[in-house]
């Protein structure tokens, strides 16, 4: 169980990439601090990949959706059921093609009542009433 009352998206994708991110901010530091082009192009190179590492990550589901989730979401072990199908309001999502909740769903089925004439239900509903 957390050990705070707020949803503050500890995910698996959010781990990972600010890991990666931390390491490119690091190298970047370090050009600057020793005035080196080299390790400033590695940095800047590092710190895009977190990002990449980071939207491929929500897009498998190792991520979470914008706002608070339900409390037995909170885990950073639990996927995101809804990934799939792209969030409402994430810009990662709609980069990725996924429109968040506008996939197609499949029309409901409706069901007719078979069109009988007014005294053949009271004959059917007579024969039923007697019968059984």
């Amino acid at each position: 169980m957390s050990a705070h009352p707020y949803d503050h998206g500890h995910t698996v994708a959010g781990w990972t990439g600010c890991g990666i991110a931390v390491a490119g901010t690091a190298l970047l530091g370090a050009g600057v601090c020793t005035v080196s082009g080299p390790l400033l192009a590695a940095g800047a190179a590092v710190d895009v990949l977190a990002l990449l590492v980071t939207w491929a990550l929500h897009l498998a589901g190792w991520g979470k959706p914008s706002g608070p989730r339900p409390r037995e979401e909170w885990s950073w072990r639990v996927r995101d059921s809804g990934a799939r199908a792209g969030h409402a309001e994430c810009l990662g999502c709609r980069w990725a093609g996924r429109r968040g909740g506008t996939a197609e769903v499949p029309a409901p089925v409706t069901v007719t009542a078979p069109v009988t004439a007014p005294g053949e239900r009271a004959a059917e509903a007579d024969a039923v009433g007697a019968g059984g």
